[in-house]
């Protein structure tokens, strides 16, 4: 009936109709290619965006770290200058630290076993500063069969500023003051938690005070993005910070970004 109607209609009738049909065909031709050149040019954009976003994250993280190897480096020497008496007890460790700092910590990861080994050797060195009688407590809860635990996924130096900080606002003089330290390594998870009792003491203001804690958390940021969680918090008079990295999820973010 519809072939009937066509074959008996006019033939500038015909010819218009035939015209409106292939107008939109015309139409719905380009609007597909235009979609799909928006898509391959929005496809592009997103990727140039994220080019630009991982050399700023790379640039950003690269100054932070500049201005951390100087900022230890500095405490190390201060500590070991104003207690030379004791320096003799801690050359092993100042050798193994110092290594860490100039080769290892160039290095964009390195293994959970090799930090770990770095931050005891630390806080050996810290120790100069101490009474032999004050209460610092190390502990490791690691399981060493974890094949995380020797690849090169933990960021270098990651553990030091939660130590420093808690030696720098430490009560060193009461008798009940202490330290405490626990690493641990377990279901592919990094931990660190660092406990100390507070001075009651204020500690002096000095230019650039606090970088250490601020560039914890902005190479936390970059380097693990959703994968990790910082807490600190005060309890009565006892500071606590706590750093737990899913190490395992930053693995297969970096296998997915490859």
């Amino acid at each position: 009936m519809k072939i009937f109607m066509l074959v008996n209609m006019p033939p500038n009738l015909l010819l218009l109709l035939s015209g409106i049909v292939l107008l939109l065909i015309g139409l719905v031709i380009f609007f597909a290619i235009k979609s799909k050149n928006a898509t391959i040019r929005r496809n592009e954009i997103h990727d140039r965006l994220q080019q630009i976003e991982g050399r700023f994250d790379a640039l950003q993280l690269e100054t932070l770290e500049s201005k951390l190897n100087p900022h230890l480096f500095k405490n190390i020497l201060n500590s070991i200058q104003s207690h030379a008496y004791q320096t003799y007890f801690a050359l092993d460790k100042l050798g193994h630290v110092l290594d860490y700092i100039l080769y290892e910590s160039r290095k964009k990861f390195v293994t959970p076993k090799e930090e770990v080994e770095f931050a005891k050797s630390l806080i050996e060195i810290n120790k100069i500063k101490i009474s032999p009688l004050f209460q610092l407590k190390v502990k490791t809860k690691i399981n060493e069969e974890e094949p995380l635990y020797k690849q090169h996924l933990l960021a270098p130096l990651i553990s030091i500023d939660l130590i420093e900080n808690a030696f720098k606002h430490a009560d060193l003089q009461s008798q009940d003051a202490f330290i405490s330290i626990i690493f641990e390594f377990y279901g592919d998870h990094f931990y660190l938690t660092v406990c100390n009792k507070i001075s009651s003491r204020k500690p002096l203001i000095k230019e650039r005070s606090g970088i250490g804690l601020m560039t914890l958390e902005q190479r936390l940021r970059i380097i693990y993005k959703d994968h990790f969680k910082l807490e600190k918090s005060v309890e009565g008079d006892v500071h606590i910070a706590h750093l737990k990295i899913n190490l395992l999820e930053h693995k297969a973010q970096m296998l997915a970004a490859r």
